[in-house]
């Protein structure tokens, strides 16, 4: 299935943000998962250590991404890369909600700095 539309978004709350997940395995992903991340006002995110490469591409507002502690200010029409294995934390630090749209490969996992992993749903 080629075609995802809005209404097969599956939306997942955790840690303070929305992921709306469009490209999985369920809807014909098999390399790759994508979604779009709602980052409210002041929210800044766990850092944690990511087991696949993920690319980020502000749809609004303005984040702040740090990956392996290097920080850039990101606004509307940039983008990032994260290495497999590096530490990422995402922040809006403005008083407006922020989007990004995220791309990685299927069986992304997440280790928090207390040990914890996360397998997000979204990506599986």
């Amino acid at each position: 299935m080629p075609f995802i539309h809005s209404a097969e978004a599956v939306a997942h709350e955790i840690h303070g943000a929305r992921f709306v997940s469009y490209i999985r395995p369920d809807t014909g992903g098999r390399d790759l998962a994508a979604w779009r991340t709602e980052v409210p006002a002041g929210m800044v995110g766990q850092a944690h250590t990511i087991s696949h490469e993920e690319t980020f591409y502000v749809l609004s507002g303005r984040l702040r991404l740090t990956i392996d502690g290097e920080s850039a200010e990101l606004g509307v029409g940039d983008a990032a890369v994260a290495p497999a294995g590096s530490e990422l934390e995402v922040a809006n630090t403005t008083d407006q909600p922020a989007h990004m749209w995220v791309t990685t490969r299927v069986g992304l996992s997440a280790k928090l700095a207390d040990g914890s992993t996360i397998t997000p749903p979204w990506a599986h």
